[in-house]
């Protein structure tokens, strides 16, 4: 009896183990970033554009917040400081990928906040629909009416952008396409989003040919949720000008920052004037077309 009594413990004292092990490694992860702080400096460039804009911006960057309802739990605003002294500033709205906070993404906010921009998220783990990412660009436009907020009179509201990562890469079209604030939207960037199919299949539906605003689509060739032939089909199906490129050797969960140096030149040109980084997409010669880390690029831009 004393012998099955010390198998019991024995057994008792491993599963506590492993429960305490899975306790520790999911508190991990909910505390650990998807975007690596120094990604700036460690993600490999293939063109000076891409490089320059891949770097830290000028501007200093702060943060404002603000309660939202259920599982969006917050508003988060990263802003370039001197937006508090005047002068207006573009926006550009991110949607969460399946299961994943803005609160991770925080490297990847702080680095387009320094290029000049207003970076929106919030908390939402199931963005597909493209709902909370029309209500934090409501709450930002709300917060530019208001005199006592930081943004009271500081929106460029003739200028916003969207982009979001896998699910988050099909809320970017269904938030300019489907949802309230629609027509404000002046370009937008989906990273690595579900493929056309698998999409209809699994409930993430979308349709890319109800796009009207130029729009960026980088994935990886491998270990993606997009294939090769399903980034051909998308961009076939897309309307509007349209950018589509693949980045080596990557992942998907890779994808999320590994193209910023293009997704920053892209919201500069497009929201900025920014003609630098235009020519990461157009003239003679586009830097993205000859870029030896970028395969299957396609481009259909006025």
């Amino acid at each position: 009896m004393r012998i099955v009594w010390n198998i019991l413990k024995v057994v008792g004292i491993v599963l506590l183990a492993v429960i305490a092990l899975a306790a520790f490694i999911l508190v991990m992860a909910m505390l650990t970033p998807f975007v690596p702080d120094n990604y700036m400096k460690t993600v490999k460039t293939g063109g000076e554009i891409e490089a320059k804009y891949l770097a830290m911006g000028s501007h200093g960057v702060k943060y404002a917040e603000a309660e939202a309802p259920g599982e969006w739990e917050k508003f988060q605003a990263y802003y370039p400081a001197e937006l508090e002294q005047g002068g207006t500033y573009p926006v550009v709205v991110f949607a969460n990928g399946t299961g994943v906070k803005a609160s991770k993404y925080k490297a990847l906010f702080r680095h387009l906040a320094s290029w000049g921009f207003i970076v929106l998220g919030n908390e939402d783990p199931s963005t597909v629909t493209g709902a909370s990412a029309d209500a934090v660009l409501e709450w930002l436009l709300g917060e530019n009416e208001n005199p006592d907020s930081v943004f009271w009179g500081r929106v460029d509201v003739e200028h916003i952008g969207i982009s979001g990562h896998s699910q988050g890469g099909v809320a970017a079209f269904n938030a300019v396409n489907r949802q309230t604030h629609r027509d404000l939207y002046t370009c937008g960037v989906s990273l690595s989003p579900t493929q056309l199919e698998l999409a209809q299949a699994i409930g993430l539906d979308y349709d890319p040919a109800e796009t009207n605003i130029p729009m960026l689509v980088l994935a990886t060739p491998e270990n993606d949720v997009i294939t090769p032939d399903g980034m051909d089909v998308l961009f076939d199906a897309m309307g509007g000008e349209k950018v589509c490129a693949q980045r080596k050797g990557m992942d998907h969960g890779k994808m999320l920052y590994s193209g910023d140096g293009y997704v920053t030149a892209w919201f500069r040109w497009l929201l900025l004037g920014d003609q630098e980084a235009a020519g990461a997409f157009t003239g003679d010669s586009p830097e993205l077309a000859s870029n030896p880390l970028y395969q299957d690029v396609r481009l259909e831009l006025k």
